[in-house]
């Protein structure tokens, strides 16, 4: 039915001449006005079936948005499917119940290191019970945690690197579906440096009780494959995974065998608890210089002899095992990944002339479904050092892009050019589901992608 909105008369009393119509007049009038308006009632019903009925020509070459109709929630219709008012099931963002929570409770829960918690599964099962809508999925929600320093970069680009490695991690967020939590706020004046991390990873946590993980990103790390998704079902039995190498830390007793940059952390008492543990070796405790003393005597490649986060990891993998062994270790470093990521480049196109499903445009949100899809061409790729498979995340560990500090045995160049590299990499992954792309990862400029690239 054509609504009457769509065919108002103008019933401005300056444009009406009604004193001079007779009552033939009336009458040729209406039915012009009927007969105007049935055919243009019919013309709407024909462009409507036209549209969902294509004709043989265009069917050939697309599949219409009518004919999937039944695939869209069962039997809903494509304008039921299109609906602008939001009434999907999901997390009620504007429903907390009166019942009182360990949010209320002054004696249970404190935001700072100072305290501990303790029943913090219990808490977290509860505030679910309270918030159903949140219950769906809670074992996969992650949200991602990353910051800076509260006060503007030394270096003069500095400010600008780090906004471009946030970008990176939002972009990351956003296609996935994560949430992402930035932090520029020294939560404890005493945990600097290396340490700051640990009070925003526990007010995170706290704050969050509908996250299953708490995932703390480095500023200086980006996402270099933006397609990949963490295989949470690996972690089942696990509540910390870091990047390293396990033989590195028993073995040779290296406190580079792993890398506490990059961390993924069961959102749970175990977690607290570990916490706790693992910042007790920091400087906020008066046992900070001892520890710094055992830790080098233990690892004794540590180039400094302050206390740090890396190497009490370490430290706490290597002396207490059997308590703490709910781990896994991966790594990749910058410099053995950044040149080869026109490699990279070259095979993944080279795949995707062969795969025209992987060519197809789509839309961003969709973008799971095509990594899910590419990961069977992926299958010789390897993993690791000489795999040329996209590296998941690209650490520049040894450079500083704020400070404009770097480890000696990398040059100034080669970490900047070396992060935009990455950056780029990465963005190219992006831009093009937006028609765009990077041809140089050298050079931020941008061009155009034609239709069915890389045909």
């Amino acid at each position: 039915m054509v609504s009457p909105e769509l065919f108002h008369c103008n019933n401005n009393p300056s444009m009406a001449k009604s004193g001079f119509r007779s009552k033939s007049s009336f009458c040729v009038s209406d039915g012009c006005l009927f007969l105007g308006g049935a055919f243009a009632a019919l013309l709407l019903v024909w462009s409507f079936s036209s549209f969902i009925t294509p004709s043989p020509e265009s069917a050939s070459n697309f599949e219409s948005v009518g004919t999937k109709s039944k695939s869209v929630s069962g039997s809903r219709n494509v304008a039921d499917s299109l609906r602008c008012a939001a009434d999907s099931a999901g997390p009620n963002l504007q429903y907390d119940p009166p019942e009182r929570n360990f949010y209320d409770d002054p004696e249970l829960v404190s935001y700072t290191m100072a305290q501990p918690v303790k029943n913090w599964d219990e808490k977290r099962r509860e505030w679910l019970l309270h918030h159903p809508s949140f219950a769906a999925g809670a074992l996969d929600r992650i949200l991602i945690v990353t910051g800076s320093q509260p006060s503007h970069c030394k270096n003069p680009i500095g400010d600008h690197l780090l906004l471009k490695f946030f970008k990176n991690k939002v972009d990351y967020s956003r296609i996935h579906g994560y949430d992402i939590f930035y932090n520029n706020a020294l939560l404890h004046p005493k945990m600097f440096a290396y340490w700051a991390k640990y009070p925003v990873v526990r007010a995170a946590m706290l704050a969050h009780p509908e996250a299953e993980w708490i995932w703390w990103v480095d500023s200086d790390a980006a996402f270099t494959d933006m397609e990949f998704k963490l295989p949470l079902e690996r972690y089942k039995d696990h509540n910390l995974i870091v990047h390293g190498w396990t033989h590195l830390i028993h073995e040779k007793k290296s406190w580079t065998g792993l890398n506490a940059g990059v961390f993924l952390i069961r959102n749970c008492q175990w977690s607290l608890d570990f916490m706790d543990v693992w910042v007790s070796m920091g400087p906020q405790k008066p046992e900070y210089e001892k520890w710094g003393q055992i830790l080098r005597s233990k690892f004794k490649d540590k180039m400094f002899p302050e206390s740090d986060d890396q190497t009490g990891l370490a430290y706490l993998i290597s002396e207490e095992k059997e308590k703490w062994a709910d781990k896994i270790y991966f790594e990749g470093y910058w410099e053995e990944i950044v040149v080869t990521y026109d490699n990279i480049t070259d095979r993944y196109n080279e795949i995707e002339r062969g795969v025209g499903a992987l060519r197809r445009r789509h839309a961003e949100k969709v973008s799971e479904t095509y990594g899910a899809l590419r990961d069977q061409y992926l299958k010789d790729a390897g993993n690791g050092f000489g795999s040329w498979r996209r590296p998941f995340i690209t650490h520049f560990t040894g450079c500083q892009p704020c400070s404009g500090s770097h480890n000696e045995k990398y040059s100034e160049k080669a970490c900047w050019d070396g992060m935009q590299q990455a950056l780029n990499f990465a963005d190219n992954q992006v831009l093009r589901k937006y028609g765009f792309v990077h041809p140089d990862l050298l050079d931020s400029s941008v061009s155009p992608i034609p239709f069915d690239y890389p045909s």
